[in-house]
């Protein structure tokens, strides 16, 4: 019997088994209020002992009101009937589609999903995690960076688990997940190239757009996001309030910046507000054109109807328009640290480019563009070098008769 009168006892099965019976909680009232008496069982143990001792396990368990009863839910029935239900209204709904499939994907549909979810411990996510990499015959595998993204995911499911006392402690925790991938090595233009995509992409329908992403380092999200109450062509500011996202299905929605640094000012030079300028223009006769049935959202990048255009579409439209300027094969993200890379070399300050860029921290700015970070140490070293040399040969200059 535990310190608080709750009642337990082991007994002895025909089979020559052991079982631990104990009173627990239960769910119904009695009259006065109080939880009418439950008992849960624990078989198959092979000795009195080990009864003995988890009998002592649960009343120490339900003293310290950690006790948790056994529950037939699967993983997969706890994620889809209460997890997701509950997550929906708590997180941006970009954040909340790409937990529900990458759940649905990678947990879900797959063996670990029909585990009991008290049954799911650290051993368990490993090999899970082992499947996830080398993929299987229904599955290719997936890349390391997914694969941690789907433990950060199932961390917070098991971390609302333990907080509603579906479980006792979160198998996450107890886990091995994939070790950081190495940071993916990316392509920037030369200044030469940016000219010459910059000259090519004048004659195109997005030039704005396409301005907006090799002169300032938006993301491509962010430069869809833009409206033109956004940005002050007189002053040459652009506020960054929202980005365009896609979320499955052919569907989009429109997501806030995750930090603060995010919601930021980009100072615009005075070649992209002339660019600026000139697709406004273009943009006001295909209203003009369209007339009533123009769907005005106030967008700096839209479709002819003026409704939000695909992400993947503009990315499509990207490639197409450096294949015909015979330009290197980029990402259309890579126009974002050609941007960085040539304005740290022009020796921009780190801060103002961590600023324009939206990163939280100068560190992560420094980190990223090292390759630059070095040439700055090598120029640094060259003009005190140089500054050295002039004021020797001024030196002996002075001392000449």
């Amino acid at each position: 019997m535990s310190s608080s009168g709750r009642r337990g006892s082991v007994k002895q099965e025909p089979n020559g088994t052991w079982t631990v019976v104990v009173d627990v909680p239960g769910d119904d009232l009695d009259a006065r209020g109080r939880p009418k008496r439950k008992q849960t069982r624990r078989r198959g143990f092979t000795t009195r002992r080990a009864a003995q001792q988890k009998l002592n396990e649960l009343l120490h368990e339900l003293d310290q009101r950690a006790y948790v009863a056994l529950a037939p839910v699967t993983l997969a029935e706890f994620i889809t009937e209460t997890w997701l239900p509950a997550a929906q209204h708590t997180i941006k709904e970009s954040t909340y589609d790409g937990y529900r499939r990458a759940l649905t994907r990678h947990v879900v549909e797959r063996p670990i999903g029909r585990r009991k979810l008290q049954d799911i411990d650290g051993p368990t996510l490993n090999k899970h995690y082992a499947v996830l990499l080398a993929g299987d015959a229904a599955h290719p595998p997936i890349g390391v960076t997914t694969a941690r993204g789907v433990s950060t995911v199932l961390h917070r499911v098991f971390k609302d688990a333990v907080r509603w006392r579906k479980i006792q402690t979160n198998p996450v925790e107890a886990s091995d997940p994939p070790k950081k991938a190495e940071r993916t090595e990316f392509t920037t233009w030369t200044l030469e190239e940016q000219i010459t995509f910059l000259e090519h992409a004048a004659a195109h329908r997005h030039f704005g757009l396409w301005a907006l992403l090799a002169t300032t380092g938006m993301r491509r999200g962010e430069a869809l996001g833009m409206r033109w109450r956004d940005i002050d062509l007189d002053n040459g500011r652009a506020q960054i309030q929202r980005a365009l996202v896609n979320i499955g299905n052919g569907q989009r929605a429109w997501s806030s910046p995750k930090t603060k640094a995010g919601r930021r000012t980009i100072i615009l030079d005075e070649e992209c507000i002339a660019a600026l300028r000139v697709h406004r223009a273009r943009q006001a006769q295909e209203k003009l054109a369209l007339g009533p049935g123009y769907n005005d959202e106030d967008l700096v990048t839209a479709q002819e109807d003026g409704s939000t255009i695909s992400p993947t579409r503009i990315t499509e439209q990207f490639r197409r328009l450096t294949r015909r300027a015979g330009l290197r094969h980029i990402r259309l993200h890579d126009l974002r640290h050609t941007y960085a890379t040539l304005a740290l070399e022009a020796g921009i300050h780190p801060r103002v480019v961590q600023e324009q860029l939206g990163h939280s921290h100068v560190s992560i700015t420094l980190d990223i563009y090292s390759h630059v970070d070095v040439k700055m140490h090598q120029s640094a070293a060259n003009l005190l070098a140089t500054a050295r040399r002039e004021a020797r040969d001024a030196r002996a200059a002075g001392g000449a008769p």
